[in-house]
């Protein structure tokens, strides 16, 4: 079976996996966009993302309160492997139902929530590893208006940082990164600067 959830997860993350097969152990100590991580603790979030959405899919309770390394050997294959667990577990119909017990949401913004963060966070990774990045355009237009939605409450709980200004004919990307609190014209040398 397959939901919209599952189709979109399915549908962003090539992109994602691709930019993590890309990247060198030499850069897990690099800074990404998201100024309070590196690379590899990037990663070990979106290992925790990832894994525990999983179980928020089945309504089980989720562990979010301490974040271990799972950047050890195999790590980009093991990652592979969590997300096509995460898009089978929301690939049930039955995950789309009524509101998450674990974050008081209607659980298709629970699904919408890990899509968003497997989308821009495969952006930070790409930036800070000088990769590139192209998301799924359907699934952008998706993730924007869920960002629109989210973005109030997402700023009070510090998941968003404050919007950065993009020019008024910015793609719908960009205007995504923007409203998450990313620069889209981020890179490594302008966060030494």
């Amino acid at each position: 079976m397959t939901t919209t959830i599952s189709k979109s997860l399915a549908a962003a993350s090539p992109a994602t996996l691709a930019v993590i097969r890309g990247i060198d152990d030499a850069q897990l100590q690099a800074p990404t966009p998201c100024t309070e991580y590196t690379v590899r603790d990037l990663l070990n979030h979106m290992f925790l993302v990832v894994v525990n959405f999983q179980a928020l899919a089945a309504r089980q309770p989720a562990d979010f309160s301490s974040t271990p390394d799972r950047v050890t050997d195999g790590w980009r294959d093991r990652f592979a492997q969590e997300t096509a667990r995460l898009i089978d577990a929301w690939s049930d119909p039955a995950a789309l139902e009524g509101t998450s017990p674990v974050m008081g949401m209607p659980q298709p913004v629970v699904g919408g929530m890990v899509l968003l963060d497997l989308t821009v966070h495969g952006w930070d990774l790409a930036r800070a590893t000088g990769q590139e990045f192209t998301p799924d355009p359907a699934v952008v237009s998706e993730l924007l208006a869920l960002g629109e939605q989210l973005a109030p409450q997402a700023r009070q709980m510090k998941v968003f940082g404050e919007p950065v200004a993009v020019p008024s004919d910015a793609g719908e990307f960009d205007r995504l990164l923007g409203l998450t609190g990313r620069d889209p014209g981020w890179s490594p040398s302008s966060a030494s600067a």
